[in-house]
């Protein structure tokens, strides 16, 4: 197969769009994107668009991708596979360059979950998500989905509620300096510790807010993509993994097998371990997600994620910095754009001008899980120095 590069990435604000909507996010999002390509593109060399989408209130047809940016002489695949759908649509877009049907891809996410005319948006979100007959209409919406997990997996791991708030703390302090984050402003552990309760054992301060915002990505080939820029950032790995649905048929709820499927891939595909990552966004959807992805994607031991969290290891300055743009908890999470988004922040942290730059960062890793728990994607991703 051919290689892959990201020559181009770009986002919009994650945050409360309320006078946009993603036919006008869309278009920002794509022009940030072409803004960083080095020697410039025409959007009529791009041959193709995978577009993920999940629920946004003013539709998510894949024409919105030919109304809003006038390419519609193309073919646009829509995606959607719950919060895993960003990665997913990066994926599909690595097949179709690697195999060598299409030269130039566009990869756009998009979602809009903030409007005031929502009201049956989350609905139709968890639908598309969750198993509805047993689950869902019987009260498991994500928190408590999650919950089922993270409590069990505190009664078997030496992990507490004190972990999560570490995780909440460094994910608002990164998300705090983000232009681009939602929720900049820092937390003290006893303010997420204190806070609310959402559902045991989460607090308000351990779910990331629902968002408005798209983000984008140009793929090429190999062969042309000096013809973009001299510092491409290569798509080394991607894995999607699945797991049973509903909650009664997992054999273990400490662990998220989808995960570990799609990390396996992933890394399979890139030829490297979890221990040559440099920098990761890592699902934090809720806080309890990226404790346990730490030991599914590799990067501890089983039952001993917290112990990277108490050493500091998952901060800026750490082994293995985690969320350095402030993960889904502060930057936001509009479903469809939360893994292009990832995506973005990894192609500024490779070629050394990200916000909260990571000193040397040479491969990147991106992760989302959802369905709650039943679908994850994982993206590796090495810089041009690397």
């Amino acid at each position: 197969m051919r290689r892959v590069a990201i020559v181009g990435a770009g986002m919009t604000p994650f945050a409360e769009h309320f006078a946009l909507g993603v036919k006008d996010l869309v278009p920002m999002a794509f022009a940030d994107c072409v803004a960083s390509v080095d020697k410039g593109i025409d959007k009529h060399e791009i041959e193709a668009a995978w577009f993920g989408a999940v629920g946004p209130t003013d539709g998510f047809a894949s024409g919105i991708v030919a109304d809003s940016l006038g390419i519609d002489g193309i073919p646009v695949t829509r995606v959607e596979n719950s919060c895993a759908t960003g990665n997913d649509a990066v994926r599909n877009a690595v097949y179709a360059i690697a195999s060598g049907a299409v030269d130039v891809a566009l990869v756009a996410g998009a979602d809009k979950l903030r409007e005031t005319a929502s009201k049956n948006v989350l609905w139709e979100w968890e639908a598309v998500s969750r198993d509805m007959a047993w689950e869902y209409p019987l009260g498991l919406v994500a928190p408590a989905g999650v919950a089922l997990h993270v409590n069990r997996y505190f009664h078997e791991s030496p992990a507490t509620r004190e972990h999560l708030a570490m995780v909440s703390v460094k994910n608002h302090r990164h998300g705090a300096t983000n232009p681009k984050a939602r929720l900049r402003y820092e937390i003290t552990a006893q303010q997420a510790l204190s806070a609310p309760t959402v559902v045991e054992p989460f607090s308000v301060y351990d779910c990331a807010p629902l968002s408005d915002g798209a983000a984008a990505l140009i793929l090429v080939a190999e062969d042309i993509a000096d013809r973009y820029t001299g510092r491409p950032v290569w798509v080394d790995g991607v894995g999607l993994g699945l797991d049973s649905m509903m909650h009664q048929h997992k054999t273990d709820l400490t662990t998220f097998p989808a995960t570990v499927r799609a990390a396996q891939r992933a890394f399979a595909m890139a030829g490297i371990s979890p221990a040559d990552v440099d920098v990761a966004e890592v699902h934090d959807f809720f806080t309890g997600i990226e404790l346990i992805s730490y030991e599914d994607l590799g990067f501890a031991n089983r039952f001993e994620g917290y112990k990277l969290l108490e050493a500091g290891e998952t901060t800026i300055g750490g082994k293995i910095p985690v969320n350095t743009s402030g993960g889904l908890k502060s930057k936001g999470h509009p479903p469809g754009a939360t893994g292009v988004g990832q995506c973005v922040e990894l192609f500024e942290q490779l070629r050394g001008h990200a916000v909260n730059q990571v000193d040397g960062a040479r491969i990147g890793l991106a992760h989302n899980v959802g369905g709650p728990t039943s679908v994850a994607a994982v993206t590796i991703l090495r810089g041009p120095a690397a």
